[in-house]
């Protein structure tokens, strides 16, 4: 049988397998290696139409996803992603990469994604609340508390999960904690919207320690790419802590910094880019909206900073999938940058991975790469934080969270480093390898989980 192609899905395969593979693990567990055709298969595959009516009362349908990959450890969990480039290959390789990610946070969740091809980019809050009644309409069977419980992912936000939510409590006639990313008044947990960025920063925090004992992000100068939640959070974190941000970007061109000797961006230009993106619109507006900001910064469309930062300390890719290509990697490595975590999932193709680990295996002070699944994952442990307040039915002051998110970061970096050194074939006393810990760790927890309750023998 000739299965379709599935790029997406088969690099994310590959790059676990080819970790995996290049450590000790199967010959200290081997036998944990049959697990990886069964795990590598999603446990269901939900696709269904979507039929709803735009304001000029026209018929519309779309494609509606969910890949419910894996409730070994708990309930599916995964975010929804409304975009046109929305496939089952995307889909199955944000999923597959969830599983792993969830399992690093150490609570109970499984792995899944969702989403559709629509596109919410020039609909009216009509047409989005239309098409998510009839989204939900379908998606309500298969989902649940202690079944699946989506998220936000690209598309939707905070008006989108409140339309979800709103049809589920009207089909199912019951309030439970279905999705995540809920508004405060209804359910939703403080620190969420913060949540991957800062866990980004915390995560990147502890790699600065631990590389330079002592050392933090003050005076450090930072690259990032995106300008959405997660973009924005990791920027104002950055700049809490004494750093200077020298780049954020969209899917039209990058604004970076124009001089070494300017400052970077300030707390006001980053809120003023989170009112460009509420209003869906370019990030280039900035200028109009804040002139003062055209004095430093340089706009160059069609571009994502890598190249164009210069030497950078840390570069924090928040946008989307294969946004660092090899050749960008390469000059960042040749740009003396140090450390790069990925906020975005998957953010570094396999090429840029390659060239990373070559330079931290290769020189003493090389690059330090920390993948999506382990750097990223404190948006996923915050949402499993507030699926908890809501079993609870409790709601947690905005310090108690982000201790809690704090300590899932701290806890998740000292398991990937552990691990590396636990299954290292490496015979150098370079940094262990944060991208083979995540997901040895990672993995290592579900298939053990999987084998205990009889998924394979």
């Amino acid at each position: 049988m000739v299965l379709p192609s599935e790029p997406e899905f088969e690099q994310a395969y590959n790059e676990l397998l080819l970790t995996l593979k290049s450590s000790t693990l199967f010959e200290k567990k081997p036998d944990l290696e049959k697990v990886l055709p069964v795990i590598s298969i999603p446990e269901r595959i939900i696709q269904f139409r979507v039929v709803w009516e735009d304001d000029a009362g026209h018929l519309r349908v779309n494609r509606g996803y969910r890949v419910q990959f894996n409730s070994t450890l708990g309930p599916y969990k995964g975010g929804l992603r409304f975009h046109p480039s929305v496939n089952l290959s995307i889909l199955k390789f944000l999923g597959y990469e969830q599983i792993f990610k969830n399992a690093l946070t150490g609570l109970s969740m499984g792995g899944g994604k969702g989403g559709s091809d629509f596109d919410p980019k020039g609909k009216s809050d009509n047409e989005i609340r239309r098409f998510c009644e009839a989204f939900m309409r379908e998606l309500c069977r298969h989902i649940g508390a202690f079944t699946d419980v989506p998220a936000g992912d690209i598309g939707v936000g905070g008006r989108e999960i409140g339309f979800l939510f709103g049809a589920y409590k009207r089909y199912r006639n019951q309030w439970e904690g279905v999705l995540t990313g809920k508004g405060l008044n209804w359910g939703g947990s403080l620190i969420r919207p913060e949540a991957t960025g800062y866990g980004l920063v915390y995560y990147v925090e502890k790699m600065i320690d631990y590389a330079n004992k002592g050392d933090s992000f003050k005076g450090k100068t930072v690259a990032i790419s995106g300008s959405g939640n997660v973009a924005q959070y990791a920027a104002l974190k950055v700049i809490e802590l004494g750093g200077k941000v020298v780049s954020l970007s969209d899917s039209k061109g990058v604004y970076v910094v124009s001089s070494t000797e300017s400052e970077g961006f300030t707390a006001e230009e980053v809120a003023v880019i989170a009112d460009l993106k509420l209003a869906h619109k370019e990030i280039s507006l900035l200028e109009t909206k804040l002139p003062s900001a055209s004095k430093k910064l340089k706009y160059i469309p069609g571009a994502r900073p890598w190249v164009h930062v210069g030497n950078v300390d840390v570069a924090l890719p928040c946008a989307t999938q294969n946004e660092v290509s090899g050749e960008e990697a390469a000059v960042l490595v040749k740009n003396n940058c140090k450390f790069i975590a990925e906020g975005s999932n998957m953010g570094s193709t396999m090429e840029a991975i390659e060239v990373f680990e070559a330079s931290r295996i290769g020189a003493l002070s090389g690059i330090w790469y920390a993948p999506g699944k382990a750097a990223n994952c404190g948006g996923v442990a915050v949402s499993g934080l507030e699926m908890a307040q809501n079993s609870a039915r409790a709601a947690w002051t905005r310090e108690e969270v982000d201790a809690k998110l704090k300590d899932i970061m701290i806890s998740c970096f000292e398991t990937c480093i552990n691990t590396a050194i636990e299954y290292s074939s490496e015979k150098t006393d370079c940094l262990p390898s944060l991208v083979k810990g995540a997901n040895i760790a990672g993995f290592v927890k579900v298939a053990e989980g999987m084998k205990d309750i009889g998924d394979f023998w």
